[in-house]
């Protein structure tokens, strides 16, 4: 913390004004001010960061559009949890994507019954999560892509710590991407 620096919050809250216009125009879940608001408890919060970068306008645009998009994305999440439309969980995404080992025929000479290697039921819903989870899957990071093919579709083990960690993130990134994707597509039919 530097004490020779006097914070000008009319500057910050016009900076952080224009950051929540920029986040609000991307993501159609929040407000701007909303977003600004969140955006100045996060200054306030973390005061001796924003004294010490305070002449870095760039720096301090990154920060304010880091706890902007956090905030932006937990309304998103909450808003997709809480709608009255079919949420697919991190465990219905590793199962979608371990039908990858089946052809699209072979899924659908299998509908109505009982699969072993997925311990389910084949049923029409089995195979739309595999349509959402297959769009889904190429609008992740390469990262989350790879380590999810590696393990649920060509069941290989992730012997790294760091890789499984990954991949727990990756599963929730996956359902959440898959939910977007069910809507998309439900809103276009």
């Amino acid at each position: 913390m530097r004490p020779d620096v006097e914070l000008d919050w009319d500057y910050l809250c016009d900076l952080a004004d224009k950051v929540a216009y920029s986040i609000a125009q991307k993501w159609n879940v929040v407000e701007k001010d909303d977003v600004k608001q969140v955006i100045l408890m996060h200054a306030y919060e973390n005061r001796p960061t924003i004294e010490d970068n305070y002449g870095n306008e760039a720096f301090l645009w990154k920060i304010f559009q880091k706890a902007g998009t956090q905030y932006a994305s937990k309304e998103r999440n909450y808003r997709d949890l809480m709608d009255d439309q079919y949420h697919y969980t991190p465990d219905e995404a590793k199962r979608a994507l371990e039908t990858f080992l089946y052809t699209d025929d072979e899924i659908g000479q299998m509908l109505g019954q009982r699969d072993d290697l997925l311990r389910t039921r084949i049923t029409d819903g089995l195979f739309s999560a595999r349509l959402d989870a297959d769009f889904a899957l190429k609008r992740l990071n390469e990262r989350h892509r790879e380590l999810l093919m590696r393990r649920y579709v060509y069941g290989l083990p992730l012997s790294d710590q760091a890789d499984r960690q990954a991949l727990v993130r990756a599963v929730v990134a996956l359902s959440q991407q898959m939910n977007r994707t069910h809507r998309i597509r439900r809103a276009v039919a």
